[in-house]
């Protein structure tokens, strides 16, 4: 039989073990900015622009104001390992194959609720399989989601860790995968969002549509489509509702959404 104090220690314990995920997750995502600064550093200096569109609307870089508690635990060399040898610091994207040409279940667990997401490895491989890999190293874990549109196209633009809007891990991919034809993207729709008129700018950020959108093509083409909301997209709609910070029909949405955890099976 448990004790009082076996119990009391047995719970000091598990809090403990959660301070450290918390901890190195946050050291985690320290060193990812760093890495973000640089890549966007060479980026621009090629003259890229590596503001993330969905198509050629102005970049919106209003900070965020946002209040986050952090644990502090001492690391490990394993959580050191991880990131200097995860997807997040690589050249290069996860090769399609990672996708394994089925379907996946990604539960983001937001501020706001959970999202359930089903990913189409077989229609969006390359996508899929950068989403997954990412998301079992815990690279979208603590993000928030930075960009809300509420006229004309209906989304909430998440998966950037320095929550700029020009964010993402080392690499770049394309081309464009599994687009609509017509243009049309149904409330539910998860997309991934790149630079107008570069379908090899894609990376972390991805956007979900709340409500039924046109979103026009451009010289690169539509929107890579790696998935479909199945549970939680009234979540979204709430965040909408709220509208940005601004008040404008495009900038950081007035209710905040922290990606706490993205888990797929």
């Amino acid at each position: 039989m448990t004790t009082k104090k076996q119990a009391k220690a047995n719970a000091l314990k598990k809090q403990h073990a959660y301070e450290a995920r918390v901890a190195a997750k946050r050291r985690r995502r320290e060193r990812i900015i760093r890495v973000t600064a640089l890549v966007t550093a060479g980026a621009l200096l090629l003259g890229g622009g590596l503001a993330v569109l969905l198509i050629a609307m102005h970049e919106n870089n209003q900070a965020k104001a946002s209040a986050t508690t952090e644990a502090t635990a001492s690391s490990t060399a394993d959580d050191e390992v991880t990131l200097e040898s995860g997807w997040a610091v690589s050249p290069e994207p996860p090769d399609p194959s990672y996708a394994e040409d089925r379907t996946w279940t990604a539960t983001l667990a937001t501020s706001q609720g959970d999202i359930v997401v089903e990913l189409d490895g077989a229609a969006a491989p390359q996508a899929v399989a950068s989403f997954v890999e990412l998301a079992k190293e815990g690279y979208f874990d603590g993000t928030d989601c930075h960009r809300l549109t509420t006229s004309g196209i209906y989304v909430l633009q998440c998966g950037d860790p320095t929550g700029t809007g020009t964010g993402g891990p080392g690499y770049r991919f394309g081309p464009v995968e599994n687009a609509p034809a017509d243009d049309f993207y149904p409330a539910g729709t998860v997309a991934m969002a790149r630079v107008g008129g570069d379908g090899e700018s894609m990376g972390s950020q991805f956007f979900i549509v709340y409500q039924d959108s046109t979103i026009p093509s451009d010289s690169a083409g539509g929107y890579t489509v790696l998935g479909q909301v199945v549970e939680g997209n009234g979540s979204v709609s709430r965040v909408a509702e709220a509208g940005t910070i601004t008040g404008d029909t495009d900038g950081p949405p007035a209710m905040s959404v922290i990606v706490n955890e993205v888990s797929v099976s």
